[in-house]
């Protein structure tokens, strides 16, 4: 079973605190992916940042897609019932996890508040599928998982969630996996102390955007048509990685 602990990267949350909140903040809608969540203390932590940079108000408006290939079928229970040990709490700052966390239970757990636990829901999903969880996001999160990819399934991967960002989306990867160069275009590099990018819209990404929006406009029946007359079967391009994702 997969295992990480809250506020396993605290720099990276605190130059999404400087960089990226404030920007997302004048957004109407926040719309998050954590890929490859595991059991869930990342998107918690990442939520618990939004809502201490955020306020209420603003919060209720952030929405968190937590998703991984979860083989073992437990990471959405566990995120669902928001019940943690000491030992995953334990880097959380005292008054933050004082604000969030109340005792659960005679041996130790913690459970996270209903505000934080309502801003995440989790889903399982394959990376490698190529298919996003959904488009617009302001912000993906994708950690450890991309370590385990080959350079092929991380070029494909990267090039996905550029598709899945909203205009000038961001991307954070995991500060020890470099941006490969054949996705380098698509990105411009916020700062040079972590794996954090801005989506950068490309000619060919505007028009698969202005693609993606009349194929959503298409009436259901004349779609139904159009598929029809496509082969059943999906095309693999990538070898299926056996990590979670």
């Amino acid at each position: 079973m997969a295992f990480t602990y809250f506020f396993r990267d605290g720099q990276a949350l605190e130059l999404l605190a400087q960089h990226v909140i404030p920007d997302l903040k004048t957004r109407q809608y926040i719309h998050v992916w954590d890929a490859g969540c595991a059991m869930g203390p990342e998107p918690y932590s990442v939520a618990i940042t939004l809502r201490e940079h955020m306020g209420h108000f603003l919060f209720r408006n952030v929405r968190i897609f937590a998703t991984d290939i979860d083989e073992t079928n437990t990471f959405g229970a566990i995120i669902n019932r928001g019940v943690y040990s000491r030992e995953e709490t334990k880097r959380i700052p005292p008054k933050i996890l004082r604000r969030y966390f109340s005792p659960y239970g005679s041996d130790g757990h913690l459970q996270i508040s209903e505000e934080i636990k309502n801003a995440v829901q989790f889903q399982q999903h394959d990376l490698l599928s190529l298919s996003p969880a959904r488009d617009g996001f302001g912000l993906i999160v994708c950690k450890n998982v991309l370590l385990h990819f080959s350079p092929q399934q991380r070029i494909e991967v990267i090039k996905m969630f550029h598709r899945a960002l909203g205009t000038d989306g961001y991307f954070v990867s995991e500060r020890t996996q470099e941006m490969p160069r054949e996705t380098a275009h698509l990105f411009r590099s916020v700062t040079t102390t972590a794996q954090l990018f801005q989506k950068v819209s490309t000619a060919s990404t505007r028009e698969e955007n202005g693609r993606m929006t009349n194929r959503k406009s298409v009436k259901a029946g004349a779609d139904e048509n159009y598929q029809s007359g496509r082969p059943r079967g999906r095309h693999v391009l990538l070898e299926r990685s056996s990590c979670p994702g």
